[in-house]
């Protein structure tokens, strides 16, 4: 087997699981009350971490919706399944892209100071962005005449 083949199988299972592992959570997560929310977001504000307060927010609007939250872990539970196996990875692939630039986006607006965090996140759009590449390598003769 190929170095490059591992590679990509390595980055298969890389995207695959953050996104099962993620998608997890947020079945597992109780929502809170929405003054509950109100009350924790001033609490920060109170201590001048807005930044905080924006990510609290952000996290329990979705989670308010009573649906939002739930179908971003269903698709990340898809996707993430999708792109285990080398078959589906290219559908799995492009449908995970908009979930990992905004899980990027997220952490580059919402938590700059949390530099791990960057670096993983970053890892991963770059994962799925290798990987889509890899996989359409196939299809390019429907592209290109």
């Amino acid at each position: 087997m190929k170095i490059q083949s591992v590679f990509i199988i390595a980055l298969q299972f890389f995207l695959g699981g953050m996104m099962i592992y993620g998608s997890v959570s947020k079945f597992e997560t109780p929502f809170a009350e929405p003054q509950e929310v109100v009350d924790k977001a001033q609490n920060y504000l109170d201590q001048d971490l807005e930044h905080v307060s924006k990510l609290v927010l952000y996290v329990s609007g979705m989670k308010q919706t009573g649906y939002f939250w739930l179908v971003l872990g269903l698709c990340e539970l898809i996707f993430g399944l999708l792109v285990l196996w080398k078959k589906t990875s290219l559908i799995g692939g492009l449908s995970l892209l908009p979930i990992t630039l905004n899980i990027l986006l997220f952490h580059i607006f919402l938590e700059p100071d949390e530099i791990d965090e960057l670096v993983l996140t970053s890892g991963l759009f770059l994962a799925n962005i290798i990987l889509v590449l890899y996989r359409s390598k196939a299809y390019n003769y429907l592209l290109i005449k």
